[in-house]
């Protein structure tokens, strides 16, 4: 049996749960997400946990039980607590601002850069008062569905990827960059 796979997923209360043939609906204060299952994947509520089962012991199909246990698990912390990623914009002149439903990022080009928010997505930046180490700001990406909350924060950190030189950039607040050596005098 999986290790992951054969673990319950608790439900809390305020959370519905609604199991079907091909996807399980999970409904709770931030939303719903909905997350589909293999054919050879089952699921069923027992006394508020959620109990995935598997029907063959193939190799696939072990490493699909795991999966769809933890994608399961994802989906009811998604809609009870939620997902955060936290990106960290270095860098002199850099700025970062939220306009309606666009993230407006000034980033050393030549022009500015509008990053769309899609929908279940949300953007805030937090300045800091006073730069240290030409640390600007920080962008906060938060929502239910944790996949596309770390797809949209490496979109976003792709836009201006830290440099190897200098540590300009865009980078995840936990990152840490090792800086190379630059050119030396002769």
């Amino acid at each position: 049996m999986s290790r992951v796979g054969k673990q319950e997923i608790e439900v809390p209360s305020g959370v519905k749960v609604t199991i079907e043939k091909e996807h399980v609906r999970v409904e709770g204060p931030r939303g719903s997400l909905k997350t589909s299952l293999p054919a050879s994947i089952r699921v069923e509520l027992r006394d508020s946990h959620l109990v995935t089962h598997r029907d063959s012991e193939t190799k696939q199909v072990r490493a699909l039980h795991g999966l769809t246990r933890s994608l399961l698990a994802n989906a009811v912390a998604g809609v009870t607590q939620g997902f955060t990623k936290e990106l960290d914009l270095v860098g002199i002149g850099y700025r970062a601002e939220v306009k309606g439903k666009a993230l407006n990022l000034t980033l050393g080009f030549a022009h500015s850069i509008e990053f769309p928010i899609s929908e279940g997505i949300e953007i805030q930046v937090q300045r800091t008062k006073k730069p240290i180490a030409n640390y600007v700001a920080s962008i906060v990406v938060s929502g239910r569905d944790k996949q596309r909350v770390g797809q949209v924060a490496a979109d976003i950190r792709m836009l201006r990827r830290p440099d190897p030189y200098k540590g300009k950039g865009l980078r995840y607040a936990d990152e840490l960059i090792k800086l190379k050596v630059g050119k030396k005098g002769v």
